[in-house]
């Protein structure tokens, strides 16, 4: 088994795949846009993605454009967690998905022996980042 996070976005997917993909140095691997689908879907929303994928360095992210129609909600249930071996890839990356957005746990030393850090990128996306020291 294999589990994936599928990120939904609001007609911005396209720039927040390109976002993730230079913050994980990953390859953006698909990108469907509505074009040619059987979906009934308004003009203006042709050339945004039904499916995209990033993947690389131990990332596979799938992203899409929810249709206009679809609401879509930013929540705090749900957080992508990323696991470091490397502290400096960690501070490096934490930094990278925090600008433009929100510092919630600023990216220190823990009592449980880790750096963490947790943020919200500007796309509203919740992340939380651990290395184990």
């Amino acid at each position: 088994m294999n589990v994936k996070p599928y990120l939904a976005f609001s007609g911005n997917c396209q720039q927040a795949i390109g976002f993730y993909a230079n913050c994980f140095q990953a390859d953006i691997i698909k990108r469907i846009t509505y074009e040619n689908s059987k979906i009934d879907i308004p003009d203006s929303y042709q050339k945004k993605l039904q499916h995209a994928e990033i993947k690389g360095n131990g990332v596979h992210i799938l992203a899409y454009d929810a249709s206009p129609d679809t609401p879509l909600n930013t929540g705090n249930k749900m957080h992508m967690s990323i696991a470091f071996n490397d502290p400096d890839k960690a501070k490096d990356i934490f930094k990278k998905l925090s600008e433009g957005g929100q510092v919630n746990n600023p990216f220190n030393k823990e009592e449980w022996g880790a750096l963490y850090g947790r943020c919200t990128d500007k796309f509203g996306v919740h992340w939380m980042l651990n290395c184990d020291l």
